[in-house]
């Protein structure tokens, strides 16, 4: 048990919960996800972001141009250098997401008890009594009783601009609804969700593959996430569509389950996807209120036991306009990391709210906190029970070297790696302390030029809890033939103590394959 944790089964003085963090070069071991917007998309915003912990941004195509992105993007990419701060860049797609047509923009009052006519005919004006809508297959999927919600897009649940419809009648391709309460649509962007209805589009749809022929291919985007994914073959056909675009074949896919559709086949979908995004917004609208915690659990649990970064996303929504989280949500965000997750995702909170770095904060300190309550012993139990027997070469070697850092209370656990899977595989036993990844380039070529890999490898490990990249030189092979490269474990051992993880006469824990032998060894450090 790391000496700063606390297990709250044993006796604890109250008084010793209210003393303050120490502050460390890693926020927490809970990545944070920001999604870069109006409020948050110049250099210094930018870099106080990084700053305050977020580790991946967010690029949501659901609104704004590739040329917006763009300018973000370098924006981004300037902070980064500025603050020295690795970040990962995830591409979010919009998928077969369902939007209400205001072309003027003006705003939209609906009354209720009144009838409003949703119609797939973009050319008519929006009024109180007719939506146009992007979609001209609603009038077959939806029947008389079905419920209809209308928000605006990111909607945090506290406007007075989410409207609820029930389906009174289908009229050929128009669907005649009536209005269960008042609401104003001001927003430039609202978007429809029809509760545990099949939406017939394709989850990669042309405007999709568009952005990411275009914006995501010019940017090497480190992350896809999938939105509205439904089945494993929505993961297995962007894969086969990213495998023809350069060096997007080594892009992650994260499956973004959002509705109960993704929820019935999430097995499958797992074991196709590199990652998960359990998006509680659509899910918390098209799930029973008092189902969804069930589901995070399970989820979660799923992800954990296969190894694959889990993402929670809506936790602290009323950060939008608010300084400070409320009670609920700050305990929304400690039981999702005592749930497993490994990163917790902003969006309208960073996205258009007025405080985008004091969110990032605050989460930050709640997952260190809760961080410190999380009951290693057990979860490392349960995934070692999990994974049976016999081991996997690299399981057996991964486990090994967690117990062993815990046994000897290590202040850290260095990996060598060159593809990124070794270093995952510690991350997924959850040990206390940070798994340090140290990522050595492989020169590769394409007949055409050579070219050095192990930039992706170290930004996607940005998403997975407790692990921390570092990026070494190309000279140092990931094979070394020697018993250790000491120059390269010098320049991890100095990161280290310059991130205040490693102290002088600490015990760290080193992982390093030597020819065809995986080696663990357990180091003292001098003073």
């Amino acid at each position: 048990m790391n000496p700063h944790n606390l297990l709250l089964e044993e006796p604890i003085r109250m008084a010793s919960l209210l003393e303050p963090s120490k502050p460390s070069f890693f926020p927490a071991m809970t990545k944070i996800v920001g999604t870069l917007g109006p409020k948050s998309r110049t250099v210094e915003i930018i870099s106080d972001c990084l700053k305050a912990g977020m580790s991946v941004a967010r690029f949501d195509f659901s609104w704004g141009d590739v040329q917006y992105h763009q300018e973000t993007l370098d924006n981004l990419r300037a902070a980064v250098k500025r603050t020295k701060k690795l970040c990962a860049v995830m591409l979010d797609t919009v998928g077969p997401e369902l939007q209400v047509v205001n072309k003027t923009e003006h705003p939209i009052s609906l009354e209720a008890d009144t009838t409003v006519v949703l119609t797939p005919d973009q050319d008519k004006e929006a009024t109180k009594n007719l939506l146009p809508i992007n979609f001209t297959g609603l009038a077959k999927a939806v029947k008389k009783g079905d419920t209809i919600f209308i928000g605006q897009y990111l909607f945090t649940g506290s406007e007075t601009t989410s409207v609820w419809l029930v389906v009174t009648e289908i009229s050929g391709e128009d669907v005649v609804c009536l209005v269960k309460n008042s609401a104003t649509l001001d927003s430039p962007l609202y978007t429809l969700h029809v509760s545990q209805i099949r939406i017939d589009l394709p989850t990669l749809t042309d405007k999709d593959k568009e952005v990411i022929t275009t914006w995501g291919f010019q940017n090497n985007i480190d992350i896809l996430s999938l939105s509205y994914t439904r089945h494993a073959e929505d993961v297995r056909h962007a894969r086969d569509f990213l495998s023809k675009l350069g060096d997007l074949h080594q892009t992650q896919i994260f499956a973004k389950i959002e509705n109960v559709e993704g929820l019935n086949h999430f097995n499958e979908i797992l074991h196709e996807a590199d990652g998960v995004i359990f998006s509680r917004g659509n899910l918390g609208l098209d799930l029973p209120p008092e189902k969804v915690f069930l589901f995070q659990k399970a989820v979660l649990l799923k992800c954990n036991m296969a190894g694959k970064p889990a993402v929670v996303t809506r936790v602290v929504d009323s950060m939008t306009g608010n300084l400070r989280p409320t009670r609920a949500e700050a305990t929304d965000v400690a039981n999702a990391v005592l749930d497993g997750s490994d990163a917790i995702l902003l969006g309208a909170e960073t996205l258009r709210g007025l405080y985008p770095v004091e969110t990032i904060s605050t989460v930050g300190k709640i997952c260190a906190e809760a961080e410190k309550v999380f009951n290693q012993d057990a979860y490392f139990k349960k995934a070692v029970k999990y994974i049976g027997e016999p081991m996997s070469h690299l399981e057996s070697i991964a486990s090994s070297a967690v117990r062993a850092a815990i046994k000897v209370r290590a202040s850290v656990i260095i990996c060598f790696t060159s593809s990124g899977r070794a270093a995952r595989l510690l991350a997924k036993y959850r040990p206390a302390m940070p798994v340090l990844s140290v990522v050595i380039p492989r020169l590769k070529t394409n007949q055409l030029r050579w070219i050095f890999t192990g930039a992706f490898e170290a930004r996607q490990s940005l998403i997975v809890r407790g692990l921390f990249p570092l990026l070494a030189d190309p000279q140092h092979p990931a094979n070394s033939t020697s018993v250790s490269d000491e120059s390269v474990l010098k320049v991890a051992l100095d990161h280290g103590m310059a991130a205040g993880v490693i102290k002088s006469h600490d015990r760290v824990v080193v992982c390093q394959k030597i020819g065809d032998t995986s080696v663990v060894k357990i180091l003292e450090l001098e003073g």
